[in-house]
């Protein structure tokens, strides 16, 4: 056991200094507006060399830095999460190998080390997904796993497709190439691949489905490593989004994304996928504004986003933690009497999350919204922005009411606390990072001083989406809602919204439905039908008689030969009598 505690704190010591040495140079690169290419020739023979090329500038050294922050804080937080666990020491090395797999992504301007990466974030997370190994994370796994796979596909197409340009370093051609049909299609591609590993429509059922992991894992997944794979990499190939059938496209599918996880969020009682759909509704935001080619936007909003995303998931594992493993919200109430300081880092991430002022959520989520209402935009995709964001305070506030607000509606009276001082440090530190971070990273990346002049109306537009959001997540769960509760349309509504419009059962009944009514109409036909009972049924039976019956006789060759010779004496007899 002392060796499993010295091998979490090393790591967590280890990643936490080079997450801060990332992070100073970070602020280098981007004061001094520095870019390093390192090219490391793997092997040379001959004529032909391998070379693995790795690019370093302020955007990935920040993303990194943020990602080995959370990172060494997960770690340090499922010391105490997954004390019970004999596995851990396994748990924390998988843990490792997805943040080392996402290092290479982000590193990478070659398609090929891109893919190294992007296949290890889907594997190790496939070994995350069913770490508890009972059928309901056996099937989640398998439709992230699959899922995924279809955007590795396209990303191989995309590798096969950047033979027409001899190199697969992608960062060379982009600038130069962003016009051309051949670097279009490859462009196509890899908006599908992003779709997948950002959950868009219609790959949004993986997401939610993951949340069979173990809650620290979640805290990792979804904040800031696999889901935000695809957005990073439609950063990098920003210049073929813009003034693009892809962007257009991809505008409309993460507008409609975000308002589908919104909507969902709404209507789900499961901790846990509430928090998984509003990180969807996010994606959906972040890559809603980087399809109108605000890059340095979705990055800001992908960094703060991280930050309180994080904090709200290990929120959620402590009180599950210490809820004994129930999830249902409408089982919790009245837990800030218990657990004050959870409950109070969980709400300050609930009001990031929501654009509350001066918190790090608002910085980035302020600033989108209005670069939206100042470009040339058509009122569908923007009624979907202003919407989702209504809806993101509707199901904050919603949470909220249920779970800190009320009685306790517990089966037990469980021993709530906040004593566990190892995840209570872990949460701290995040908060900080939560308050702060918005700030700090507006005044690192936008020094220069920008006009956004708007009117007053549509300044203040922001403010009343969230004020108007915030009343009706409060009304909806309130008890004057409650004959509308019970009500039959309730239900058919709940179930159309809450089951994301159906798409969990469109990817698995969906696609495994024909397949096996095919399957067992060709048993039924063939394997049990007239064919196989007048044919290989038949001739089994057949064979089967004729060796028992060469059988019997191998077995009794005495008493047959002894039984034929007396019916062969009696035969003479009566033909002697016969002849007589």
């Amino acid at each position: 056991m002392n060796n499993l505690v010295n091998y979490c704190k090393n790591s967590f010591y280890i990643l936490f200094f080079i997450s801060i040495v990332l992070f100073i140079f970070s602020i280098k690169f981007l004061l001094m507006d520095m870019i390093y290419f390192i090219e490391w020739e793997v092997i040379s023979l001959h004529s032909m060399s391998i070379v693995m090329t790795f690019l370093f500038d302020w955007m990935s050294l920040m993303f990194m830095s943020f990602v080995l922050f959370i990172s060494c804080l997960v770690i340090f937080y499922s010391k105490e999460y997954m004390m019970e666990d004999f596995n851990i020491n396994r748990f924390i090395l998988l843990v490792l190998m997805f943040v080392l797999s996402m290092m290479l992504l982000i590193i990478s301007p070659n398609l090929i080390s891109i893919l190294l990466g992007w296949d290890g974030l889907g594997l190790i997370s496939y070994c995350l997904v069913i770490y508890f190994q009972n059928v309901k994370s056996y099937n989640a796994g398998m439709l992230t796993a699959l899922s995924n796979r279809i955007g590795d596909v396209a990303l191989l197409l995309a590798i096969a497709w950047m033979l027409n340009y001899g190199s697969w370093n992608f960062i060379y051609y982009l600038d130069m190439m962003s016009k051309d049909k051949n670097m279009m299609i490859i462009g196509y591609l890899v908006v599908l691949a992003a779709m997948t590993k950002s959950a868009q429509i219609p790959f949004s059922s993986w997401l939610p489905a993951a949340m069979a992991a173990p809650t620290p894992v979640s805290a990792l997944v979804h904040s800031s490593t696999l889901v935000t794979a695809g957005v990073y990499l439609l950063i990098r190939f920003n210049l073929l989004l813009v003034d693009s059938l892809s962007g257009q496209f991809l505008l409309l599918i993460s507008g409609l994304t975000m308002f589908m996880a919104g909507l969902g969020a709404n209507f789900e009682f499961d901790l846990k996928k509430i928090i998984a759909l509003s990180t969807l509704s996010q994606l959906g935001l972040m890559m809603s504004i980087l399809s109108m080619g605000f890059l340095k936007l979705a990055f800001f909003h992908l960094l703060t986003h991280a930050l309180f995303k994080a904090l709200l998931f290990m929120c959620a594992g402590v009180i599950i933690h210490n809820m004994k493993n129930i999830q249902d919200i409408r089982y919790m109430g009245s837990l800030s009497m218990s657990m004050p300081l959870t409950c109070s880092c969980f709400n300050i991430a609930n009001l990031a999350l929501c654009g509350m002022p001066f918190l790090a959520g608002f910085y980035s989520k302020d600033l989108i919204l209005e670069v939206v209402m100042m470009s040339y935009m058509n009122f569908f995709s923007f009624f979907l922005f202003f919407f989702s964001t209504g809806l993101t305070v509707c199901y904050s506030f919603r949470l909220v009411y249920y779970s800190m607000t009320g009685i306790y509606n517990g089966i037990s009276l469980n021993m709530l606390n906040d004593q566990g001082w190892i995840m209570s440090t872990s949460i701290f530190s995040l908060m900080i990072m939560a308050i702060i971070g918005g700030s700090m990273l507006n005044w690192l990346m936008f020094y220069n001083n920008l006009m956004i002049c708007l009117p007053f109306l549509m300044k203040m537009l922001t403010l009343v989406v969230c004020i108007l959001g915030g009343i009706f997540g409060y009304l909806i769960s309130n008890i004057s809602f409650f004959f509308f509760n019970k009500s039959l349309n309730y239900y058919k509504v709940s179930f159309f919204v809450g089951s994301m419009w159906f798409m969990p059962m469109i990817s698995t009944l969906g696609i495994i439905k024909m397949p096996l009514i095919l399957g067992l109409n060709c048993f039924k036909i063939f394997d049990q039908g007239w064919s196989e009972y007048l044919g290989g049924q038949m001739l089994y039976n057949q064979l089967k008689n004729c060796s028992l019956y060469v059988q019997e006789f191998q077995n009794n060759n005495l008493k047959i030969y002894l039984l034929s010779f007396l019916l062969w004496i009696f035969i003479l007899l009566m033909l002697m009598l016969f002849l007589n």
